[in-house]
């Protein structure tokens, strides 16, 4: 039996689990979303835009950059894969911690990973040790900004020596920017892809509009060439017309993901000092969710579900022991309920 490995897996709990495991917009989908894609389902006798013209004719709008830049996916995990198997790389350099699916893409196609260890000391941030890293024989590099499962951002001056690093010695450059519209990261890479032809960015509508069940990520990358590459590596119809038409909702909602940052500036100082008064260490950064450690604790997981409260355990991150944790912060009511939790069971 294949084993689960992400948050969000509440469909063997019982009702009633508070899940903080998934890091999503604690605001929740759009009401205007959620009609969207009820009205796509009703167009659903008819196969969706293959590609998904009208959407990426608005991201593009939104984002900044040219139409032909973006293509829509299943989700960013879903152009992860596509990217693995149409580039065919035979070295990569990822960062640890981080999302597993880098990795697990890259072995799919008998890519050979090192791993760049992010270091507790230094706050588990990308720092300048990474570009001593860098060399002619890499051919991909990933990276997560602002990370998962840190949470910490890469500091815009430092990506861009990586970017021209890894101009000069030809090695492909994946940005995963998923959750950069709940942090606190400004406008992201999408002003550099002109310059730099050998940058893919990955978005999602998943995290900013509480939209995972939907499926709908895209990447942006001024290379033609390589976005041609990557739509060839997938099913024609791999974005179906509810997420289609609840990706365009989605683009005229930008307030909610404004209020959605308003609410995590308030509730995340109140989570982060609640951890720390229960002894717990606290990995300070940017976006909607918070790493902490429980020192030689590793079964907090499942003492708090016993409490009917689920959280994200990191035992399977690269880099990270046993007793780290990831919560996603929500609303302040959610949250009491989440400290309540903990100081039961510690």
């Amino acid at each position: 039996m294949i084993a689960y490995t992400h948050g969000g897996d509440i469909w063997n709990k019982a009702p009633g689990l508070a899940d903080f495991s998934a890091n999503l917009n604690p605001l929740g989908m759009p009401p205007a979303v959620a009609l969207a894609a009820a009205e796509g389902a009703k167009q659903a006798t008819c196969y969706p835009d293959p590609l998904c013209r009208d959407l990426s004719a608005k991201i593009a709008t939104v984002d900044g950059v040219a139409p032909q830049w973006v293509l829509c996916g299943n989700g960013a995990a879903d152009l992860i894969f596509r990217l693995a198997v149409a580039l065919q790389p035979k070295k990569a350099l990822v960062t640890a911690p981080t999302f597993s699916e880098y990795a697990q893409s890259l072995s799919i196609v008998g890519c050979e990973t090192t791993h760049h260890l992010l270091l507790p000391e230094e706050n588990f941030t990308v720092t300048d040790r990474i570009l001593d890293a860098l060399d002619r024989a890499l051919d991909i590099l990933f990276l997560c900004s602002p990370n998962n499962p840190t949470g910490q951002l890469v500091d815009e001056k430092l990506m861009l020596a990586i970017l021209e690093k890894s101009a000069q010695f030809n090695i492909q450059v994946v940005v995963d920017e998923c959750f950069l519209g709940l942090s606190t990261g400004g406008v992201g890479l999408a002003p550099y892809l002109s310059q730099y032809p050998n940058l893919f960015l990955l978005r999602a509508f998943t995290k900013s509009y509480a939209m995972a069940g939907l499926r709908l990520g895209y990447g942006l990358s001024s290379s033609q060439e390589l976005l041609d590459k990557v739509a060839q590596c997938g099913q024609p119809w791999s974005v179906s017309t509810p997420a289609q038409l609840a990706g365009l909702a989605a683009l005229d909602c930008p307030d909610w993901v404004v209020q959605a940052r308003a609410l995590l500036a308030q509730e995340r100082p109140r989570l982060v000092h609640a951890l720390q008064s229960l002894g717990l260490t606290v990995y300070g950064g940017q976006a909607n969710y918070i790493l902490f450690q429980a020192k030689g604790c590793c079964d907090l997981k499942e003492r708090l579900l016993e409490k009917q409260v689920l959280i994200r355990a990191c035992n399977n991150y690269q880099g990270l022991g046993g007793d780290y944790y990831r919560i996603c912060i929500k609303s302040q009511e959610e949250n009491q309920r989440l400290i309540t939790a903990l100081q039961e069971v510690l």
